[in-house]
């Protein structure tokens, strides 16, 4: 009897899931969008989904299977997805009509990411990017910058014990970025390279190392969001969240009972939910807090400390993942390409000479760096896609001429995609060399808006960035004035994508071998 009961709920299943497919197929059809048709229930992400290729790969499959359109449809899973190919669109949906476009869909409910500024939506997300916009200024990073320099000392310091010797580039690098968000977020001193499994490092290993089951429930939140919202599943474990929760309330308890003040994200925080968060200008922030969409509200919002343990938790949930996989795949390349670390190099002794310490004075002088790190995240993009949510209803033009408008619902998904276009040679000629001098002074000007998006664009970009090209440029800095890094026997060139996830990492792994400079 218990085997015919679920012989008939796994056949009833996938009639369901036929069904369903059938139904995107006539909804891209009836809209005379082109599209892949897939396999039922996995739509076009069947490869990803049984980490054959990386998601990165499905999408671009999609992508380049029509080379002519504007626009093509995405089939994720059980859910019909429009991913815009055209640049001038892309601009039109994340800025001119960004109000039609505002939020970000759900992937999986989970209390403190519901809470973070990434999962807010309209008037609460606007108040919240208000509210944290004055964290993000020059003047703060200039604050924060010291943490960077102290624990990219430490990583220097193990290193030079370590010549000539096979290094784990992404071990290594998380220890990195693990310890500035510590530091820079918490006001915590940790040092991952001596105590190698403090709480820090070991929650964010539990955070973005998903096992098998944790694969399954994302999967099953991803496509049935409401249903695992009320049941309350949760996809990270519950002493993660816990943890964050934990550190955020009692920091802020003991440093208003001890009257405490440190730079760093706790501490504007704090004073983000007094409402007494100013912004500091120190003429370089034109980009980041004068837009129009940010100034402050006469009435400002309380936050309640879920909230603000949020903003903490996808703090540290980009600071540490996305800010390590960009640094760890700038030194793969620079092992690979030995031409470019060598005119990287010849700038930063130069800079040293001229300078002596980098400060935060003069480290935008580092022309070639910015180059080099702009060249990995235009190959190596961390975004992946720019999704937004439909939330009133939006006339897109034909996909390709002579054809009809396509008209939007409230609920409709739009995926900008970015990697793809950051490797299309109709944007960026022989896309799959690393080639930092695109983005020199004598070249950028022929980059192509909207065909360069690392942080996205409009309103809801990233607004770490400067904190993350911070955090980057302070380590890079000071590993190729110290070491020249070559190949081993287990550097893998070319660089093939590691089919896990959403992780730009580089399959097998990245090793590297590190000489001393004379």
């Amino acid at each position: 009897m218990i085997v015919e009961i679920i012989i008939f709920l796994l056949t009833t299943l996938l009639v369901y899931f036929v069904y369903v497919h059938k139904w995107i197929h006539k909804y891209f059809d009836k809209r005379d969008i082109k599209y892949v048709p897939g396999v039922p229930i996995f739509g076009n992400t069947f490869k990803s989904t049984f980490t054959l290729k990386h998601i990165v790969e499905d999408i671009d499959a999609v992508y380049k299977a029509f080379p002519n359109e504007k626009y093509v449809g995405y089939i994720e899973a059980t859910t019909p997805i429009i991913m815009i190919r055209d640049p001038e669109l892309i601009k039109t949906i994340t800025v001119k009509d960004f109000d039609h476009f505002v939020d970000h869909r759900v992937f999986f409910s989970e209390p403190l990411f519901d809470n973070s500024l990434f999962m807010m939506k309209g008037e609460r997300w606007h108040d919240m990017r208000t509210t944290l916009s004055p964290a993000f200024t020059g003047s703060k990073m200039r604050k924060m910058m010291p943490f960077m320099t102290d624990i990219s000392a430490n990583i220097v310091e193990y290193l030079k014990d370590h010549i000539n010797e096979d290094i784990d580039v992404e071990d290594l690098i998380r220890r990195y970025t693990n310890d500035v968000i510590a530091s820079a977020a918490f006001g915590l001193q940790v040092n991952s390279l001596k105590d190698k499994d403090n709480e820090f490092y070991k929650t964010g290993q539990n955070l973005f190392n998903f096992n098998v089951y944790q694969r399954f429930l994302f999967f099953m939140s991803a496509t049935f969001p409401s249903v695992t919202k009320k049941l309350g599943i949760e996809i990270f474990p519950k002493e993660t969240t816990k943890f964050f929760r934990n550190v955020v309330s009692s920091t802020m308890e003991h440093r208003e009972k001890n009257k405490i003040e440190r730079p760093d994200m706790i501490q504007l925080l704090m004073e983000a939910s007094k409402g007494s968060l100013k912004v500091e200008s120190d003429g370089t922030d034109q980009v980041s807090i004068t837009e129009e969409t940010f100034k402050p509200k006469s009435v400002q919002r309380k936050w309640t400390q879920n909230e603000l343990a949020g903003q903490v938790f996808i703090f540290f949930f980009a600071g540490y993942e996305s800010s390590a996989n960009a640094l760890v795949m700038c030194v793969h390349e620079l092992a690979l390409n030995p031409d470019v670390q060598e005119k990287l190099y010849q700038e930063i002794r130069k800079f040293k000479e001229k300078y002596g310490d980098l400060t935060y004075e003069n480290i935008n002088n580092l022309k070639y760096l910015d180059c080099v790190l702009n060249e990995t995240s235009r190959k190596w993009a961390a975004a992946i896609i720019m999704d937004r949510v439909c939330n009133k209803p939006y006339e897109l033009p034909p996909p390709r001429e002579g054809a009809k408008p396509v008209q939007l619902k409230p609920g409709d998904i739009i995926y900008n995609v970015v990697n793809s276009i950051h490797m299309d040679p109709a944007h960026h000629p022989d896309p799959e060399k690393f080639n930092p001098d695109r983005f020199s002074d004598e070249n950028k000007h022929n980059i192509k808006p909207f065909t360069y998006m690392p942080f996205g664009m409009g309103p809801r970009n990233c607004i770490g960035s400067r904190f993350a090209l911070l955090e980057l440029k302070v380590l890079v800095y000071n590993l190729i004035l110290n070491f020249k890094i070559v190949k081993c026997s287990n550097t893998t060139d070319p660089i093939e994508l590691k089919p896990k996830g959403f992780n730009i990492q580089p399959k097998g792994g990245s090793w590297v071998r590190l000489e001393p400079r004379a």
